[in-house]
């Protein structure tokens, strides 16, 4: 259920303009008989918001390590099999009946909050294993107890009495594609680690005159190669974000060596 900044609920509408169907989500108090000049709420394109949500869900199913630090599973081999089978629905959305999406989203999203300028999506770990067949608990370290927030910065705009949400429409699943540029900072990354662990002592800066870049651009790259695998993999998938540049990744190569928070850094989450 979609609630706005004001934590009041959201209600699905529709107005039909020239024979066309149009349908909005709009805050109670924008709806309701008893409305006054001093309500506010949102009102927003049906449409946008849920391919919005859609493809934030389906980049965190395409995130095992995300999915297996966030769960907690008794059958020791249960951990890998439900990363495996989120990443094989992420990559089969498109495929996948409508009613089939209808029950991950459901099983999935506890609740769906319209912030100032973002929007947090709460999932249940423990809803994908439910809908996989395969039990689970959450760990207590985990966000929230048993969800977890997918955040992501969207503007406001006032109009009038209600505010309205710009949502880019676009999906970001259609348009991506990998990037070459920061395929090969990650390859020069794995080529300068191999060249210090065979250095048998060899300074930083004789191994990186070898390379024909400074001692500064060689330990930046270098520790690039330290990466979460997940995080590699979305890169040369084509599935980063759409920020996420070389030179902003070369910008924080000081990356943290958890996995998490690697990700948090550079908006993988």
């Amino acid at each position: 259920m979609l609630f706005d900044c004001s934590g009041s609920p959201m209600t699905p509408t529709h107005v039909v303009k020239k024979g066309v169907r149009y349908r909005y989500y709009v805050s109670r108090p924008l709806i309701t008989k008893d409305q006054t000049e001093s309500s506010t709420g949102l009102r927003i394109p049906a449409a946008e918001i849920e391919q919005f949500v859609t493809s934030r869900l389906r980049r965190w199913l395409l995130d095992p390590g995300r999915i297996y630090t966030t769960t907690q599973l008794p059958d020791p081999s249960a951990p890998p099999r439900l990363a495996v089978r989120a990443v094989e629905i992420g990559k089969s959305w498109p495929e996948l009946p409508a009613a089939r999406q209808r029950a991950v989203l459901a099983a999935v999203i506890e609740r769906i909050d319209i912030g100032t300028d973002q929007i947090d999506i709460r999932v249940r770990p423990t809803g994908l294993g439910a809908l996989l067949g395969i039990a689970s608990t959450a760990l207590p370290s985990a966000t929230g107890g048993e969800t977890q927030s997918l955040s992501m910065p969207v503007p406001l705009h006032r109009r009038g009495r209600g505010i309205r949400m710009l949502i880019d429409g676009a999906d970001p699943f259609a348009t991506a594609k990998p990037d070459a540029r920061l395929i090969k900072l990650l390859i020069r990354a794995r080529r300068f680690n191999a060249a210090l662990a065979s250095s048998d002592g060899v300074p930083f800066s004789a191994l990186a005159k070898r390379e024909g870049v400074s001692p500064s651009y060689f330990t930046r790259v270098v520790r690039l190669s330290y990466l979460a695998s997940d995080i590699i993999q979305a890169i040369l998938d084509g599935r980063q974000p759409r920020d996420l540049t070389a030179d902003k990744l070369l910008a924080h190569s000081r990356l943290p060596l958890g996995w998490h928070e690697q990700r948090t850094v550079l908006g993988f989450v």
